[in-house]
């Protein structure tokens, strides 16, 4: 049976605010989420490309054990999980009971995610800029650490620019598995307003016609990102 429009848009005014809350947490969840990744990622990528075996085996490791778990069970195992950590370390020290909220628990968990995509991303571009360049700098009297700084990592970021994106899309769809553990994200609130209004599947509709949108406007920020800063696309010969 399709909803009635009609009265939908007048329960909408009511939670338009309460909507508006959530679509405001979804945004900020995706975005720290998607910087704590990065970091994560570089560090992976130069764990598992070190000439040190014990990193190699932990940056394995770490994206073995992340792409071979299911998002969601992740995030109830790593949620429950730290807190119950705490909770026995609280005890056994005698300090005050510490609670996660939900929000930080989203962050460092899809961040942790998402990070073992990204150090596959980033392997594959560190590997594709050319050992020559590491060497450039040193030439010219760099540190290893300001040839990886100023020559390597802005070549790697180029070429790397598409793996992000497409990882950044996932990560955005993603941040409804935060609302299973009590955030009032975009899709948490849509639940509540649906149950409260009797309309549920008017808020769902609405909740995916939201992400749509912050979906098609990514992939216009992508588009202009991959124009002024990715590799440049020679064309093919006729």
């Amino acid at each position: 049976m399709l909803p009635d429009f009609t009265q939908f848009a007048a329960t909408l005014e009511g939670f338009a605010p309460l909507l508006l809350r959530g679509v405001w947490v979804t945004v900020q969840l995706a975005l720290l989420s998607v910087l704590l990744g990065l970091a994560f990622g570089l560090l992976g990528a130069c764990a598992k490309l070190s000439r040190v075996m014990a990193w190699r085996f932990c940056g394995q490791l770490y994206t073995t054990l992340i792409r071979g778990v299911p998002d969601l069970l992740l995030m109830l195992l790593m949620f429950y999980g730290v807190q119950t950590g705490l909770s026995r370390l609280t005890q056994r020290v005698g300090w005050a009971y510490i609670d996660i909220d939900p929000f930080s628990a989203g962050v460092l968990t899809l961040g942790f995610i998402y990070g073992a995509y990204f150090t596959e991303t980033f392997r594959g571009a560190l590997l594709a800029v050319p050992r020559g360049q590491l060497q450039a700098g040193k030439a010219l009297g760099m540190t290893a650490t300001q040839s990886f700084a100023y020559v390597v990592f802005p070549q790697m970021m180029r070429l790397a620019l598409p793996g992000l994106g497409n990882n950044w899309m996932v990560l955005l769809k993603a941040t409804a598995l935060v609302s299973i553990i009590g955030l009032a994200d975009l899709v948490k609130v849509a639940q509540v307003a649906g149950k409260s209004s009797g309309q549920m599947l008017s808020f769902l509709l609405l909740a995916a016609l939201i992400y749509l949108v912050l979906s098609s406007a990514s992939n216009a920020g992508l588009r202009a990102l991959a124009r002024r800063y990715g590799p440049p696309v020679q064309e093919a010969s006729r």
